[in-house]
């Protein structure tokens, strides 16, 4: 299969290479993407919500789920039926995000954690149609779409029709992707990132550096992409549009996977400044912080109050493998005396907890090792570095702890996963497997067994 607009085949002869990039960005007819993007949403989020009604139903809630939501933000509804629909939406974080979305930060100290965008936007969404909770439900699942149309695109452009279909597919049913409809930041962060990262693709610099500077004030990593964005200015992937520069005009063709210099490959012009007004959504955050708190570091330093602790990557995944293993530990002994750390709760639910995040971190890591190989160098630095940010503030109980859900917003890791499943043609076999942990973890998530 070829790309549209390109004589570049989908995967080269020797099926070692994608195709080179080159000329203008190819560009996917709308019908197209809206065709694949809805398929997606429609059936992943059908899933995850059967999943959640039913798990509630038959599994039921986890006892003492009550204590995690003593306002009921999450059940607001005076009738069952009425909690029981938005039940698969809002668990855990959302209480957080809905409370802050009420009443602010209100000198909390725990609360300073979550980034204001997410609330703020959850704030102004309930002015209009009155229920925080659906406001929230509402913005997720719109920037879950907008991130799912973004991601074909941008899919696309470096590897044609059908990775880009797989690519989608992949996110919406990914085994984590409830978030993507929660009252979580996951699809927010997400459609942000992809629109930064697009507009940048397209060499448009400005709404690329405002869409970054919003996803900042969404999330402590969004920062990262003021990284990425550099790189991408510099190595690319741009639009042919751009103009190179002196050394890339001696050296062409020019492999656009690694940089073979550290030269830049295009020209420094104005536009790069846009990159600067990136940090400007963190840095508000601190002002605000600052003033109301005395430090601008509070968000940071609240992280102990959530059992995070500064380790280091190495550290930090030594101790989430040292968790893993004690898990399987766990599992030989039995349910009896807890050979590691146990939350007061079920002793062998914790070791399968712990050897899941492993599962999910080599998982991630193989798909970095994967982008590297087959991504842009851009997007396999940016997936690295979502990696090691949370790897470096390990869990103190449970290092490897919502790495699964940090994963779901790294998107190079799904473009490298497309790409590997088409190239050994697993499509249905990989997004099988996956749905049917979406629907088990959906489960998981609704009736309030917490996975991270």
């Amino acid at each position: 299969m070829s790309a549209v607009g390109t004589d570049v085949p989908l995967l080269t002869p020797s099926d070692e290479d994608p195709p080179a990039a080159g000329g203008p960005p190819a560009v996917p007819p709308n019908r197209e993407v809206r065709s694949t993007v809805w398929r997606a949403f429609w059936t992943s989020r059908l899933l995850v919500f059967f999943a959640g009604v039913l798990g509630t139903l038959e599994i039921r809630k986890a006892g003492g789920s009550w204590q995690f939501d003593p306002g009921h933000l999450t059940d607001p509804y005076h009738g069952y039926f009425g909690n029981l629909i938005v039940g698969p939406f809002a668990r855990w974080d959302s209480v957080w995000y809905l409370t802050i979305a009420q009443h602010g930060y209100s000198g909390q100290l725990a609360k300073t954690a979550f980034f204001p965008l997410y609330p703020i936007l959850i704030h102004a969404g309930a002015w209009i149609i009155g229920s925080d909770l659906i406001a929230g439900i509402l913005i997720s699942l719109v920037s879950f779409a907008i991130a799912l149309s973004l991601l074909y695109r941008l899919t696309y452009m470096e590897f044609g029709q059908e990775v880009a279909q797989v690519a989608v597919t992949l996110v919406a049913f990914a085994p984590f992707s409830f978030y993507f409809s929660a009252v979580y930041t996951e699809s927010l962060f997400l459609a942000l990132t992809l629109g930064a990262v697009y507009c940048a693709r397209t060499d448009r610099w400005a709404f690329a550096g405002i869409l970054a500077m919003f996803a900042a004030s969404a999330r402590n990593s969004g920062v990262l992409l003021l990284i990425l964005l550099a790189l991408m200015f510099l190595y690319g992937p741009r639009a042919a549009s751009a103009p190179l520069s002196t050394w890339a005009l001696e050296h062409t063709p020019r492999d656009w996977r690694q940089p073979r210099s550290w030269l830049p490959k295009y020209k420094l012009t104005p536009s790069i400044a846009w990159l600067l007004v990136i940090p400007i959504g963190l840095f508000a955050y601190l002002g605000y912080l600052w003033h109301t708190t005395g430090t601008p570091f509070t968000t940071f330093n609240v992280e102990t109050l959530w059992n995070h602790q500064l380790a280091g990557p190495i550290t930090g995944t030594w101790n989430g493998i040292v968790a893993a293993f004690d898990g399987f530990r766990q599992l030989l002994h039995g349910s009896g005396r807890p050979v590691y750390w146990n939350e007061g709760g079920d002793s062998l639910a914790n070791a399968g907890i712990n050897i899941t995040y492993l599962a999910f971190v080599v998982l991630g890591v193989i798909g970095v090792i994967g982008a590297f190989r087959r991504l842009p160098f851009a997007y396999a630095v940016f997936a690295l570095l979502s990696l090691l940010v949370p790897l470096s503030s390990p869990v103190v109980p449970s290092p490897f702890s919502s790495m699964p859900r940090y994963e779901m917003v790294v998107f190079p890791l799904f473009i490298w996963g497309a790409y590997y499943l088409v190239k050994k043609k697993m499509v249905g076999i990989g997004i099988g497997a996956m749905a049917m942990m979406l629907g088990f973890f959906t489960m998981m998530f609704t009736t309030w067994r917490f996975i991270g």
